[in-house]
């Protein structure tokens, strides 16, 4: 006898059952909505690309995560480990074909061969959405609405989007005589919400000595309303200047849009990544600022450099999918989780296997997400399968019912039969009980 092989899952990687895939694609589907609703259209890149291709020059922390083998033509290939640097070789190759501005969204697995964690897999999914082909505040204020409303539809009302801008930063940092030192210190600081302002500032010091580093958490620590902290990091940034204009652009149509009040100006956020540019955000979900930033961006004016000598500046943000749902059901709100089946036409007898499929028909045709129970079993064990599946009718077309060209619904949370039922008066009250569950 032939050897079982063990059914293993490699680490860092998962299977999803169907209540977690219901919910995961229940988001994606109001994200999606919500991102055509802004004018954003869907594109797709191959999971693998050529390593210098996603690694450019290389030599980053990335190298180290990236699944890069050879295959079977010798080609050097790695795995995308995220949707951004696709999308800038997506746009070099093909922006003779697009229109700009171009907004996209992108929702699909990316793979990272980094130390497992709570919350944290190899293998995991990613929403980005970008404009690219402009650089305005009003690009920059489309994405920010874009990020409030999805939320706002995926029924998570306390939401903050905390926001900086780059420019501001490099000009303190210049003003400070240690714009050398940047890409380290945004490193550095984008590290305050994990290790505390006493390592960041020990770190500093050892960046750009004690007087700056103070002088660094000076800048990012100030507080206030939006005018308050601006005019404090304008002020330790050498004046006005067109990257304080752009947040004082912002501040007005938020204000204007009634949602200023979901946003925040503050100057620790600068995301640590080299290609940021402009104005950079991270949002937190107010009952649950432990687990981090939900989503995040920024703009990038050159990140499509290393593949094509045309300008491309552009402005996006990321979802990390799998760290929203886990947030989302730790604070009770799921998103759209529809039940698989709304109604279960049961088998009473094989006779009238056509009769029960064709009434199936009739239900889907109404728009009633409906399943034929396939064997003749016992009602009880039908009934109990139903219900598994969360269906909230049943529907019973036995001899009687088929001669007399009746319907019996069964509503199986109030346990109460309704005979002698028209299809059409079957389908009615199908859509009722079912009402609940579609709100």
């Amino acid at each position: 006898m032939a050897s079982i092989i063990q059914p293993r899952v490699l680490k860092g990687f998962r299977d999803f059952l169907p209540e977690t895939e219901i919910q995961r694609r229940g988001i994606v589907k109001i994200l999606e909505e919500q991102f055509r609703l802004f004018g954003f259209v869907p594109i797709d890149t191959p999971i693998l690309e050529y390593t210098e291709v996603l690694l450019g020059k290389g030599g980053g922390e990335t190298d180290k995560q990236v699944y890069r083998f050879e295959d079977h033509g010798g080609r050097d290939v790695a795995m995308r480990f995220d949707l951004t640097v696709p999308f800038a070789r997506f746009m070099a190759a093909h922006v003779n074909e697009l229109y700009l501005p171009f907004k996209r969204y992108h929702m699909a697995k990316v793979f990272r061969g980094e130390n497992t964690q709570r919350g944290r897999y190899r293998e995991f999914m990613q929403c980005d959405f970008d404009i690219v082909g402009t650089d305005t505040a009003s690009a920059d204020f489309e994405i920010l609405t874009m990020m409030h409303d999805s939320f706002h539809a995926l029924g998570v009302s306390g939401v903050t989007i905390r926001l900086s801008h780059r420019g501001i930063f490099n000009r303190f940092l210049a003003h400070r005589g240690i714009a050398k030192e940047s890409a380290e210190i945004l490193r550095t600081v984008d590290k305050l919400s994990k290790i505390g302002s006493d390592a960041v500032l020990e770190l500093l010091e050892e960046i750009s000595g004690k007087e700056n580093a103070r002088a660094i958490l000076d800048f990012i620590g100030a507080e206030g309303d939006f005018s308050e902290v601006l005019e404090k990091m304008e002020d330790l940034a050498g004046g006005e200047d067109e990257d304080t204009r752009r947040l004082k652009d912002l501040k007005a149509a938020m204000a204007r849009c009634g949602i200023q009040e979901s946003f925040v100006l503050d100057p620790s956020i600068t995301r640590g990544l080299d290609y940021y540019t402009g104005v950079v955000f991270e949002t937190f979900l107010d009952e649950l600022p432990q687990i981090g930033s939900v989503c995040s961006g920024g703009r990038y004016n050159n990140l499509a450099s290393l593949y094509t000598k045309q300008e491309l500046p552009g402005v996006g943000a990321s979802i990390g999918l799998d760290r929203l749902m886990a947030a989302l059901e730790e604070i009770g709100t799921s998103g759209r989780n529809e039940a698989p089946v709304e109604a279960m036409v049961l088998c009473m007898d094989e006779a009238g296997t056509g009769d029960f499929h064709a009434f199936a028909r009739t239900l889907r045709a109404a728009g009633i997400r409906a399943e034929v129970y396939p064997d003749p079993r016992k009602l009880g064990a039908q009934f109990g399968f139903a219900e598994k599946k969360g269906a909230l009718a049943a529907v019973l077309l036995g001899e009687e019912e088929r001669k007399a060209g009746t319907v019996t619904v069964k509503d199986l949370a109030a346990r109460k039969n309704h005979g002698g039922l028209s299809p059409e008066e079957a389908i009615k009250l199908v859509r009722e009980l079912t009402k609940k569950e579609r709100n």
